[in-house]
């Protein structure tokens, strides 16, 4: 199972970001792929495009959760709720290195794909940073 980071589903709706064409080629080809949410992304993704400073086309709160359920409306995508290993691995990657504050949330991110066994799937590179984390990061 993959686990998109919000990057990647702020920028398989947005026509105008600047990854797109990425994202879409990644959605294009992994199409069966199971993919899924968890209360981070989920949260990150409404967050974002309804943000008229982070996209071009901001989406209303109604649109934003449209979005969301059309996503979810799809077979392959699925909600994942927190793993109870999640704390554990959230713990071990947060004090194992000296960790920039703007790191925590990616490694949130990371333990709950750790925990659950899935593939994080982002547009950015800090990802690569935590160990045992099964990580596509997706170039130009």
């Amino acid at each position: 199972m993959d686990l998109p980071d919000v990057n990647l589903w702020v920028a398989l709706v947005d026509k105008r970001h600047q990854h797109h064409a990425m994202a879409h080629a990644y959605w294009s080809q992994n199409g069966v792929t199971p993919l899924a949410f968890c209360s981070s992304t989920l949260q990150g993704f409404l967050r974002i495009i309804t943000n008229a400073k982070a996209v071009e086309n901001p989406k209303t709160p109604l649109e934003a959760w449209a979005l969301y359920h059309a996503f979810r409306a799809l077979p392959n995508i699925t909600f994942l709720s927190e793993p109870l290993a999640l704390e554990t691995h959230f713990h071990a990657l947060t004090t194992a290195a000296e960790l920039p504050h703007r790191l925590w949330t990616d490694a949130y991110l990371a333990a709950f794909a750790i925990a659950t066994g899935s593939r994080l799937v982002s547009l950015d590179a800090d990802f690569a940073r935590f160990p045992d984390l099964k990580f596509l990061h997706l170039t130009p």
